[in-house]
């Protein structure tokens, strides 16, 4: 891979004017709204991965749940996303982007409501099974229908729409621990994991209101379809024919080629686009954020923190800082660009946990110490925040766009697969990790995968900010 600053600087660092216009002064608001639509199946995907975080009090006295079946059930519901995600290439290519993220609805349906009926174990992995098949369909198919939908003025803003509302969805269920931790123990779990099942049906029927992906239906050949919706979500009629035809050039290209696997061997440039994907996924979950997510209550435990309601209600404002942090990122990839953003978040990541990981060798055992659990407290909020102002959202913005339109569903499966299989690891080894080193030792390791991150991004990713999906084919030779 490349260095930014090598011979092909020039062209990286400084898009000419045709490549990067000038953003109109009035935008386009429809494209925003198809693309929050879609984005709404991400909100139940991040409630079904975290409401475990506080769930796990309860189940533990009801069903007798250990630790070690916890561990897997936490993070094996990544494992399981694997099945969607190697799948929603395929399906998102035949039936459509917009029936695939009613697919994805129909398995969160199912999942939560095998959850909250289960009697053991078994039927507790079952629901975990469903549940899963539809957070990977969703982790691709939102951010490839966001990215192909919106103009290129504002697709930082929209592809990273489906980050924010997975975020919103963390920090719902942790509302959901606290809100119906007063219920009766059998019931307060079940209610948890019950509650996300309510709103599939309403975004089900929501989602078949929005139009179709341009491209999907430049693929099939309905040209004229695309040519409506691309006048519907530009910013003018100009763009919309322009894109049009950047996407009939790539759309001819890819049926004149081989198949996706046959470029994937035989094209230098497609090969390097796709090792970028999946080591910003590899690296987006290797470095801790999702053991944070699941076990932030048992973290901040050993922290000193002794009181179930508190440890319930800090990770409500864990999710808050989390969701609320995305904000700054959306608002900043179009303008400040997705490099600098990067950077930030990576050194900003790698530095809380240096912090928190010292925390925990210099304090080791501390019971009631409100000191000592402010500034852990404090460690961590810095350390969700520096990921959901950069690599969190971004690692999807960037893979979304680099990915070829040809290439682009299956990629973007594969890319999810890394990301899923990561994020499995971390959570399916975090308590045997931490006995296993010590806390401490667990957050410096994290640290250390954090501080290689930042040096991956400065070392190999050229600035995307303002180029057309079809330019970066040209910047990343995949044509």
């Amino acid at each position: 891979m490349a260095h930014p600053r090598d011979a092909e600087a020039p062209l990286l660092a400084k898009p000419d004017a045709a490549s990067s216009p000038t953003p109109p002064a009035k935008r386009n608001k429809y494209p925003f709204f198809c693309a929050v639509l879609a984005s709404m199946t991400s909100v139940l995907m991040g409630y079904n991965v975290a409401v475990m975080s506080g769930a796990q009090i309860f189940m533990a006295e009801d069903l007798g749940i250990t630790d070690a079946q916890f561990e897997v059930l936490s993070g094996v519901i990544n494992i399981y996303s694997l099945v969607g995600a190697l799948l929603a290439g395929w399906t998102s290519d035949r039936l459509g982007r917009r029936l695939t993220i009613v697919l994805a609805n129909a398995f969160f349906l199912a999942g939560p409501l095998a959850m909250a009926l289960a009697g053991g174990y078994t039927t507790l992995m079952v629901g975990r099974f469903v549940a899963g098949v539809g957070n990977g369909y969703a982790l691709v198919i939102a951010p490839v229908y966001a990215a192909e939908i919106a103009p290129a003025s504002s697709r930082g803003l929209l592809t990273s729409l489906p980050e924010i509302f997975i975020n919103s969805g963390v920090m719902l269920s942790y509302v959901s621990n606290l809100a119906f931790s007063g219920l009766p123990v059998h019931l307060s779990w079940r209610v948890m994991f019950a509650a996300g099942a309510v709103p599939t049906v309403f975004l089900a029927a929501g989602v078949l209101t929005m139009p179709e992906s341009p491209r999907w239906l430049a693929m099939k050949g309905r040209v004229a379809e695309a040519k409506a919706v691309l006048d519907k979500t530009s910013d003018t009629a100009v763009e919309a024919e322009q894109r049009l035809l950047e996407i009939e050039d790539v759309v001819n290209a890819g049926a004149s080629g081989g198949g996706a696997w046959t470029e994937l061997a035989t094209k230098a440039g497609v090969r390097r686009v796709l090792a970028i994907v999946l080591t910003l996924q590899f690296f987006q979950q290797s470095s801790g954020i999702d053991s944070v997510v699941l076990y932030g209550p048992r973290v901040l435990a050993m922290a000193g923190v002794t009181s179930n309601t508190l440890l319930l209600s800090l990770n409500v404002l864990f999710g808050v800082a989390k969701a609320g942090s995305i904000l700054i990122a959306m608002s900043l990839a179009d303008r400040a660009g997705r490099r600098p953003l990067l950077l930030a978040s990576t050194g900003g990541m790698a530095a809380s946990l240096l912090v928190l990981g010292t925390l925990f060798a210099a304090f080791a055992g501390a019971r009631d110490d409100a000191t000592v659990a402010a500034a852990s407290f404090a460690a961590v909020v810095a350390f969700v925040v520096a990921f959901s102002v950069g690599l969190g959202p971004l690692a999807w913005v960037y893979s979304s766009e680099i990915l070829p339109l040809r290439l682009r569903g299956q990629g973007a499966g594969l890319g999810t697969a890394m990301n899923r299989i990561m994020s499995g690891v971390v959570t399916m080894t975090f308590i045997s990790l931490y006995q296993g080193i010590t806390m401490a030792g667990a957050f410096y390791l994290y640290a250390a995968i954090a501080a290689a991150s930042f040096v991956f991004v400065y070392v190999c990713l050229p600035e995307t900010r303002g180029r057309s999906l079809e330019d970066m084919e040209e910047l990343f030779h995949t044509k």
